[in-house]
C-alpha cells in the first residue's frame, strides 16, 4: 500500500483540494494478472472516499514508462529503433 498526500493549491486531480490524499494498492491476482486498486479522499471535494480498480494484464517483452522518458519526445524515437532492430534478427 502507497499513501500520496501533500498535495497543494496547484493540484488540479477532478477538483480536489490540498486536503486530498490516494492510497494505492497494487495485488497480483495470478500468474498474468496485477490488480491496481486506488482510493480517492478530500473531504472538501467528495462526500466520501470513492474507489476504482485496474486489472493489469502481464506484457511480453520489455516494458518503457513513457511519463518519464525525455520528456515524452524520444519515445517515438527509441520505440521505431527498436521495432526495425527486431525486424532485421
Amino acid at each position: 500500500m502507497h499513501k500520496t498526500t501533500n498535495f497543494n493549491d496547484q493540484t488540479n486531480f477532478r477538483g480536489s483540494s490540498e486536503h486530498l490524499r490516494i492510497i494505492e494498492r497494487f495485488t497480483r491476482t495470478d500468474e498474468n494478472t496485477l490488480l491496481y486498486k486506488f482510493t480517492i479522499d478530500d473531504e472538501t471535494t467528495w462526500a466520501k472516499p470513492w474507489s476504482a480498480e485496474i486489472p493489469m494484464n502481464k506484457a511480453k517483452g520489455p516494458l518503457y514508462e513513457y511519463a518519464c522518458h525525455e520528456g515524452n519526445y524520444g519515445l517515438a524515437g527509441s520505440l521505431t529503433g527498436a521495432r526495425a532492430e527486431e525486424k532485421r534478427k
